[in-house]
């Protein structure tokens, strides 16, 4: 397993939607295993294949209290989401060092190919959904600063844009 770098932003593969996985094989196997790694190396809650530069749509969660308890998805599509919302703040390694508040469903149901590549629907709350919202907006192409006004969405890029030219 390794740990993949992350695509900085503005990289156009953060804006381009992702493209299907045919199945699920030991090639994508292999992928979920790197961006497990990649995710707790961070540490992070879950990660969008994209977001290492692979434009397929995969995506790992992992919100447990000890790590190791992974999600491993292709394909994932929300079917259902609560009307209740929840805000909890997001960030992405893509735009370091900056984060906000975010509002989104608080509950998901969401259809997948697992692991074995069977096709998989389970619900997701809390934290769990909101990670996993997250990771399928960067499977389309968007990141968690699209849900923000555009005020302060132009305010937390050039903040992660002063930042990386820091270094």
């Amino acid at each position: 397993m390794t740990v993949r770098p992350f695509v900085p932003y503005p990289d156009k593969r953060l804006r381009t939607a992702a493209e299907p996985v045919a199945e699920v094989n030991e090639t994508v196997r292999m992928i979920w295993d790197d961006m497990v790694e990649t995710m707790d190396a961070m540490p992070g809650y879950g990660l969008a294949a994209p977001q290492i530069g692979i434009m397929l749509r995969l995506a790992v969660v992992d919100c447990s209290d000890k790590r190791g308890q992974a999600v491993k998805m292709a394909n994932p599509e929300v079917l259902h989401a609560s009307v209740q919302t929840r805000r909890h703040d997001e960030a992405s390694p893509n735009l370091p060092g900056v984060y906000a508040m975010i509002e989104r469903p608080r509950a998901v149901t969401v259809r997948f190919l697992n692991e074995t590549g069977e096709v998989e629907e389970r619900d997701f709350v809390g934290l769990w959904a909101t990670s996993v919202q997250h990771q399928i907006d960067h499977l389309n192409g968007r990141m968690f600063v699209d849900h923000l006004s555009p005020v302060r969405k132009k305010m937390l890029v050039a903040k992660a844009e002063k930042l990386r030219k820091r270094g």
